[in-house]
C-alpha cells in the first residue's frame, strides 16, 4: 500500500476494528467508553482492555490504531481526558486525534513520543492555525472540517508541512466542526463536552393517528407516514415548518461520498481519507471499507462501479460530493 493516500476507518467495537482491518483499513480510529471521545453512545467504544486486543490485532497485520480524545474538558474534570492519553500511551496507539489545547500541550510534555493529530473538532482549517498547532504541539496530522473544496485544500496543503487527512464517506454535519450548539440547547448534552448528538436518553417516539411521530426533548424533530422510513431524530436533520412551508429546515439526511473524487484529493495531496460511522455497525464498517480499498486500489481511481456500491446505505439513500465541489458558488 506504499505512496497510495491511506484510508483510515471507524471502529465503534473491537469486532468492527477486526472488520475494518480484515477488509483493508490501513488504520482504524476508536475511542474510549467515555466522554472523551465524541461518540459516546451507549453500547459502543472500548474498555482498555478491548484496546489492548485491537491494537494488537491490528499490528499483527501491519495496521494502525488511532484513538480519539477529541471533546473539550470541561474546568476542573481534566483527569479522564488526561488517563486516557496516558492509556493511549501505554497501551501502543499509533496516534492519538486532539482537539483541546489543553490536552495537546500535557500530550506533548508527558509523552512527546506519541504521534499527535489535530482532531476535525479543532475546525482547523488555515496555514495559520494549522501551523500554530504544528509549532507548538508537534501536530503530524490535521483533519480537514467538511467545508473545504478540492482547489482550497490543494493550496492549503502546498501551505503547510503538516499531514492532511479528508472525510471521504458518512455523515455530514451542519454545525461549524466543534462548534456544535443545536444538541446542547435542546438536551444539554453537546457532542463537544459530552461526546454525544442528540442522546438515545431524550428520543421518543409517538403514534400520532397514521404517523410516528420522533420527539428530541420538548421538540418534535419529524413525523413519518406509512410511506416513509423512519429516522434517528438528531435535530439538525429534522423536518420544520418555516416560512409557509415544512422542509429539512438545517440540512438533508444524505451521505457524503467522494469517491469519484479520490484522483482530485490524491493530486491536493492529501495523506489520508476518514470514513466516518463509529456509531455503526460491523457490516457496515466492512462494506465501506472494503468498496473505498477497491478504489484506492484500482490503477486509474475510482470509477462509477465503486461509487454505486455504497448507495444502498447512504443516509437517506442519496450521497453528495458536499463542500469538494462547491456548487452553489
Amino acid at each position: 500500500m506504499s505512496g497510495k493516500i491511506e484510508l483510515v476507518c471507524p471502529a465503534g467495537t473491537l469486532p468492527a476494528l477486526k472488520a475494518a482491518v480484515d477488509a483493508g483499513a490501513d488504520a482504524v480510529y476508536a475511542g474510549f467508553r467515555d466522554r472523551t471521545n465524541a461518540r459516546n453512545f451507549p453500547g459502543l467504544n472500548f474498555s482498555r482492555d478491548e484496546l489492548a486486543e485491537g491494537v494488537e490485532y491490528a499490528h499483527a497485520r501491519g495496521r494502525k490504531v488511532f484513538l480519539a480524545i477529541n471533546t473539550y474538558p470541561p474546568a476542573g474534570e481534566f483527569a479522564p481526558w488526561r488517563a486516557a492519553v496516558d492509556d493511549a500511551a501505554r497501551l501502543g496507539a499509533d496516534a492519538v486525534i486532539l482537539a483541546d489545547i489543553g490536552l495537546l500541550d500535557y500530550c506533548t510534555e508527558a509523552h512527546p513520543r506519541l504521534r499527535r493529530h489535530l482532531s476535525v473538532q479543532a475546525s482547523a482549517a488555515n496555514p495559520a492555525a494549522i501551523g500554530f498547532f504544528h509549532r507548538a504541539f508537534g501536530v503530524r496530522r490535521v483533519v480537514l472540517p467538511r467545508v473545504l473544496s478540492v482547489p482550497e485544500i490543494a493550496a492549503l496543503n502546498a501551505a503547510v508541512d503538516v499531514e492532511t487527512e479528508v472525510f471521504a464517506f458518512g455523515g455530514m454535519c451542519v454545525m461549524a466542526e466543534g462548534r456544535c450548539a443545536l444538541s446542547g440547547y435542546v438536551t444539554g448534552h453537546s457532542p463537544n463536552t459530552d461526546g454525544v448528538c442528540s442522546p438515545a436518553s431524550h428520543v421518543r417516539y409517538i403514534e400520532r393517528g397514521e404517523e410516528l411521530v420522533a420527539r428530541l426533548g420538548d421538540f418534535t424533530i419529524d413525523a413519518f407516514g406509512r410511506d416513509r422510513q423512519a429516522g434517528y431524530p438528531t435535530l439538525c436533520k429534522g423536518r420544520f415548518a418555516a416560512l409557509g412551508r415544512v422542509s429539512h429546515l438545517f440540512e438533508d439526511p444524505v451521505s457524503l461520498n467522494a469517491m469519484e473524487l479520490l484522483p482530485a484529493l490524491a493530486a491536493a495531496g492529501v495523506k489520508a481519507l476518514k470514513i466516518e460511522g463509529r456509531q455503526r455497525g460491523r457490516a457496515y464498517v466492512q462494506q465501506v471499507t472494503s468498496a473505498f480499498r477497491a478504489a484506492i486500489d484500482a490503477a486509474a481511481g475510482a470509477g462509477p462501479e465503486h461509487a454505486h456500491a455504497l448507495a444502498g446505505i447512504a443516509e437517506g439513500g442519496r450521497t453528495t460530493a458536499g463542500a469538494y465541489r462547491k456548487t452553489w458558488r
